[in-house]
């Protein structure tokens, strides 16, 4: 029997559940019990849904750009690309009164797999992923899952502790784990992320009416790779950051978002050339750079006081 096959019968057999909302899950329940006053971010939910009723072994995988991975301190995206977005800024723009163009794209949640199955289904091997999931080999989207996969292979910067996961509890339990918290941190951890509508943002100046600094000592951020199911990666750096709590307001048509954006004081190990740099004029090294957390992406926040 194909490996594909054998996949979708596990899948089928994953959403036969009588009417389960991503409130009474498993992963949602996991969720409570190890992040206790955290409620869980919609696009998360949005997820967890899908990746029971939705299996992505029926629905096709279509390559698309994740502007998620071009923040990684890894990242080869396009300049050109990225400054469309926004995505990137200086942290002397997050002051009331400023403005930003900003631009992101719709983005669908990506199937967050029950954590039985996640165990189950290829991962480590390109060539596993590409025939269960009936992708053309040497088609953009082959050539996603190979990057996505190398990026998770490929060893962290100095500084950094990182890890690939592939269900939702591997990724608290990930974080938490790099947070030096164990199961019963209660609420010493919290974990945060934009509140993006899954339409994305349109394009127009964006005024800022507040930027606060997220409460933490120490963060674990969490960012979607492009893949046939949500892969996370995980990682914080030891080389010092901030996190702020961003109100936006369009200037056009006056919709209100909230985001979640992360300024690095030091990029002197990142990719040289790392979009960031040349659509904010700088070099490694040189000045902090800034960026939002995109739609799906997590934080995970230790609060001041409790920091191993």
């Amino acid at each position: 029997m194909h490996p594909s096959t054998i996949l979708l019968i596990l899948v089928a057999g994953a959403a036969m559940v009588d009417g389960h909302t991503a409130d009474d899950t498993p992963a949602a329940q996991f969720w409570e019990q190890a992040l206790p006053g955290t409620p869980m971010p919609d696009a998360i939910a949005d997820g967890v849904q899908k990746g029971i009723y939705h299996s992505p072994l029926v629905e096709h995988y279509t390559a698309s750009l994740s502007i998620s991975a071009c923040t990684l301190f890894d990242s080869t995206c396009s300049p050109k690309a990225v400054a469309e977005t926004g995505i990137f800024f200086h942290e002397t723009q997050l002051r009331p009164g400023s403005a930003m163009t900003l631009s992101f794209p719709a983005e669908a949640a990506p199937a967050i797999l029950p954590r039985d199955l996640a165990e189950k289904v290829p991962f480590t091997d390109a060539d596993d992923v590409i025939a269960t999931f009936n992708i053309v080999p040497g088609s953009a989207e082959a050539a996603q899952v190979r990057d996505t996969l190398g990026r998770c292979q490929a060893p962290p910067i100095a500084g950094e502790i990182k890890s690939c996961t592939t269900s939702l509890e591997a990724t608290v339990q990930s974080a938490m784990s790099m947070l030096g918290a164990g199961a019963g941190a209660g609420g010493n951890v919290w974990a945060a992320a934009s509140e993006l509508p899954r339409t994305g943002l349109p394009r127009q100046p964006y005024a800022v009416t507040a930027a606060a600094p997220v409460d933490g000592g120490l963060y674990v951020s969490c960012h979607t790779l492009p893949f046939p199911y949500a892969v996370y990666q995980c990682h914080i750096a030891k080389n010092g950051y901030r996190a702020y709590k961003v109100s936006l307001t369009g200037v056009h048509d006056g919709s209100a978002v909230a985001m979640l954006a992360f300024c690095h004081l030091d990029t002197a190990g990142w990719n040289v050339a790392h979009p960031a740099f040349e659509v904010l004029h700088t070099k490694p090294g040189c000045s902090p750079v800034c960026h939002f957390m995109s739609y799906g992406n997590l934080a995970f926040i230790k609060t001041k006081g409790t920091a191993a």
